[in-house]
């Protein structure tokens, strides 16, 4: 099957590396990945993100039908919120993980997103759901009517004010906004995916190009390396990677994101993870720094003691901290900040630690 192409991708093709990724052919770097990485860090970096999904809810059951299917409190975002939150099935498995934005100046309108290629299957399940329960909404699947760009860094308020018709500054975190960007009217969101201050925005797939120049002269181009690397440092989730409900089931407190449950609301899976929340997690997803020279990968084994007790999910080579870092899963017994353990990378034992997550200050 042929790769999905971004708005974008004629603008900057030429100066480009791309990549597959969920079904998209993505950047994913156009300098380097360090220095873009050191971009959003330092100042500011521009990202094309219309990979990721978008479904709009709407209509008189709207709030109802999120609330049944994300396992955060949707009723308690007012207009121009957002929520992070997860999507689980009846054993409290994570399908995927999301935002949720109650749209401005509309009670019962909601655009949600899916993780790249899970637009048209998170469009099935909310149809289907609809349809069993008999609730009275509209679900379109708009990802193709949308792109989507992200600025990213400590600079990304005041690149952000310039380009918009309206005061970015005063938004907190999940706050969105409809204004003009470039002369294109979006929505405007304070969120991210970095850990860095930064801004999302939506707008009209053939309007994309207005709005990316908005932006371009003064940010760095930056693909989906360095939003990798720069979310691994974060202990962020990825997908697919850090879960997915067939390679690597896991429910959101083994994966860390137990805040997002909302266990008083009834969402689908809200009674299987009220059981976990009593009994306890076997395993959690952890942080780990390895000591020695050498990079761990997605699939590599950790060991305690000559025995295999969890595996990497994701790693890189921090280029923050210029050191080597991992996350996965272990046992609880062994989650524990400054537990040593190893993991072995191409056939050899490299001594590691587990730390706190993000690994480096949350901005």
């Amino acid at each position: 099957m042929a790769l999905r192409k971004p708005p974008l991708y004629d603008v900057y093709a030429a100066d480009a590396t791309f990549t597959g990724f969920g079904g998209w052919d993505m950047p994913v770097e156009f300098e380097s990945i360090r220095a873009e990485h050191e971009a959003v860090r330092d100042s500011v970096g521009l990202f094309d993100v219309s990979h990721m999904g978008e479904i709009v809810v709407s209509g008189s059951d709207a709030t109802a039908l999120m609330q049944r299917l994300t396992s955060n409190d949707v009723e308690a975002l007012s207009p121009g919120e957002s929520q992070y939150s997860a999507i689980t099935d009846e054993s409290g498995v994570i399908v995927d993980d999301t935002i949720v934005y109650r749209l401005p100046e509309a009670e019962d309108r909601y655009l949600f997103v899916p993780n790249a290629g899970h637009d048209e299957a998170a469009y099935r399940r909310w149809v289907d759901h609809r349809d069993e329960w008999g609730l009275d909404c509209e679900v379109r699947n708009e990802t193709d009517a949308w792109a989507m760009v992200a600025v990213q860094g400590p600079d990304a308020a005041e690149t952000v004010d310039r380009a918009t018709d309206a005061d970015v500054a005063p938004l907190s975190w999940g706050d969105v906004i409809e204004a003009e960007v470039g002369g294109v009217r979006s929505f405007v969101s304070r969120t991210g995916y970095t850990g860095e201050d930064g801004f999302e925005i939506l707008c009209p797939t053939d309007e994309a190009e207005p709005v990316w120049s908005a932006f371009a002269a003064d940010c760095t181009p930056c693909g989906l390396g360095s939003r990798d690397t720069l979310r691994t440092e974060m202990g962020f989730l990825l997908s697919g990677q850090d879960f997915d409900p067939d390679a690597e089931p896991r429910n959101p407190y083994e994966a860390g994101i137990g805040w997002t449950v909302a266990l008083d609301t009834d969402f689908v899976g809200r009674d299987a993870l009220a059981t976990v929340a009593d009994a306890g997690v076997e395993e959690t997803f952890v942080g780990l720094v390895l000591r020695e020279r050498g990079i761990a990968r997605h699939g590599h084994e950790i060991v305690a003691d000559g025995d295999v007790v969890g595996h990497v999910t994701s790693g890189t080579m921090s280029p923050t901290l210029g050191e080597p870092i991992a996350l996965g899963y272990v046992p609880t017994s062994l989650s524990e900040p400054g537990t040593e353990l190893s993991i072995a990378v191409r056939g050899q034992e490299k001594r590691a630690e587990i730390v706190p997550t993000p690994f480096i200050e949350d901005n």
